[in-house]
């Protein structure tokens, strides 16, 4: 791995989308995005009870950074300051090349392509910058909309779970998805 992507924040662009980091003044829009029911659906965790939760969270995403742990990008839509999604690359695993992705976008921007788009975006990164040889997903089987993306991308199904995840008083399936730098390439 290509750890040199750490010596300063990778801003990533495409026709239509700014990939950036993390600030404190995108507070308001990442509380939206971290506090809507409808996105928060299939995300299985609790949405966001207030900005400083959020404020915390920013700190820890900056951190993640700093220490190789992750990379993660809040996207806009190019000439706009509002953040409507974000796309990240968590649990980077150095020894085994490997890393986990996460993604969420406010729902007055869904099906127009745009987690599509960061994701190329994001994973050309991954691939040829970073070096990474495999980027994981992790999904509630009932979120078919990113089961679809996922597939479209060129991943492929590598387990399912069953009740393995504990949240809200029930136990929910994980499904993992996995896409090679041979799938990509």
């Amino acid at each position: 791995m290509d750890y040199s992507v750490f010596d300063s924040f990778p801003i990533l662009e495409t026709s239509r989308l700014l990939l950036q980091a993390y600030e404190v003044q995108d507070v308001n829009d990442i509380y939206l995005l971290n506090s809507d029911s409808v996105i928060m659906t299939y995300l299985d965790k609790a949405p966001a009870k207030n900005k400083v939760e959020i404020l915390t969270k920013i700190k820890a995403i900056q951190k993640d950074f700093e220490e190789h742990r992750g990379i993660n990008w809040t996207i806009k839509m190019k000439g706009s300051s509002e953040v409507i999604a974000y796309f990240g690359m968590w649990r980077i695993d150095h020894t085994n090349h490997r890393a986990e992705i996460g993604y969420a976008l406010k729902p007055d921007y869904w099906r127009k392509g745009i987690i599509h788009e960061a994701a190329c975006e994001v994973f050309d990164f991954a691939f040829n910058k970073l070096q990474v040889h495999s980027i994981m997903a992790n999904i509630n089987p009932a979120n078919i909309a990113s089961e679809r993306l996922l597939k479209k991308l060129g991943f492929q199904k590598e387990a399912h779970f069953r009740e393995d995840y504990f949240y809200d008083g029930k136990y929910l399936d994980s499904v993992i998805y996995c896409l090679l730098t041979s799938d990509w390439s």
